[in-house]
This record gives structure tokens, C-alpha cells and sequence, in this order.
């Protein structure tokens, strides 16, 4: 899939995408440099999107590591099978809500998520929220890129300790949510 396939994509389906343009390098650098990939064995992407930050955890984690990337978009899973085609990576075409379905109770070590919080349904976002404090090792983290601070409110009724860290290097900028329960 061409990159102007991708932001037609990006801009047809702006309320699951809630994106104006792709995270940028600076932006998942930044976002990823918080996360521990050394010895992380169960690896989740929540909102694939055109793969920039996939193309980054698969960059970082450890060969006997399997990502389980979930996005639902058909038109961009379609491009992350075909970019990241790998036996430990799992591209799932479904919402992230139905990620223990998926797992089938897997204990996650990473959660890194670029899901659109303020554009999802709140009983979706809530069942997403309990789901990744759920399935989440007592020392794993979910680190979440979002565009308002005000989500970091709704992180602390499911994650006991919240970090944040802001980047201006992304179009818009954007905080990045450390969470761990």
C-alpha cells in the first residue's frame, strides 16, 4: 500500500484514526525509549496504524519476543501484514477490547498503545483501560501517545503509578502516559 493510500486512510477514518498525520520519528523514539524490551517476551501494539511504531518495537525487542499488533482498520492491517510478515509478529484485525480473547490470558509484558482515548466510546475505552491493567505483568507498563493531558485522569482509575513525559517534536505535540499498576 502506497503512503498516499495510508493518509487517505488516515484522513476517510479520522474517528478510529483520531490522527492528523503519522507519529513521528522523534515522537515513537521518544515514546519507545521509556519502554524495557530486554527480556520482554509479550509484546502489545494497541492501534497499528501505518507501522511506524511497529517498525519500531520490532526494531528494539528481543528475537524470542512476539508482538501482537492490533488495529482495525482492514486497510492498514492489510499493510502491516504485508510490511511486517514475521512468525512473532501477529497483526489482529480487531479492537483492542477483545485483546484477551486474543491472548487467551497471556500475561503482557509491554502495552504501547496510540489508540484515539478521547474519540472511543467510554464503555470501549473503559473495557480497553481494565483489560491492559488486567493482562499486564505487576512490572509491565502501558505507555500511551496522546494529545491532551486530561487523559492521564482516566489512566489513574485502572494504573497506580502514572508518568508523563511531552514532546514538541510531532505534529500536533504530544505527552506520552507511563503507566504501570
Amino acid at each position: 500500500m502506497s503512503k498516499s493510500s495510508l493518509f487517505k486512510e488516515l484522513f476517510v477514518n479520522i474517528k478510529t484514526t483520531g490522527a492528523v498525520t503519522f507519529s513521528s520519528k522523534s515522537l515513537v523514539n521518544k515514546m519507545l525509549s521509556f519502554a524495557e524490551f530486554k527480556g520482554a517476551k509479550v509484546i502489545v501494539e494497541l492501534g497499528g496504524g501505518d507501522g511506524s511504531i511497529t517498525k519500531g518495537i520490532i526494531e528494539r525487542m528481543d528475537k524470542d519476543a512476539t508482538l501482537y499488533v492490533f488495529e482495525i482498520s482492514e486497510h492498514f492491517c492489510e499493510n502491516l501484514k504485508k510490511e511486517f510478515a514475521s512468525d512473532n509478529v501477529v497483526i489482529i484485525c480487531d479492537s483492542a477490547e477483545n485483546m484477551d480473547k486474543h491472548l487467551k490470558g497471556e500475561p503482557v509484558d509491554l502495552i504501547l498503545s496510540s489508540l484515539p482515548f478521547s474519540l472511543i466510546a467510554k464503555e470501549s475505552r473503559t473495557a480497553i483501560y481494565e483489560k491492559s491493567s488486567l493482562m499486564l505483568k505487576p512490572s509491565g507498563y502501558f505507555i500511551q501517545i496522546c494529545y491532551s493531558y486530561l487523559l492521564r485522569f482516566q489512566f489513574a482509575s485502572h494504573f497506580s503509578t502514572i508518568k508523563t513525559a511531552f514532546t514538541l517534536k510531532n505534529f500536533p505535540p504530544a505527552f506520552i502516559m507511563v503507566c504501570n499498576s
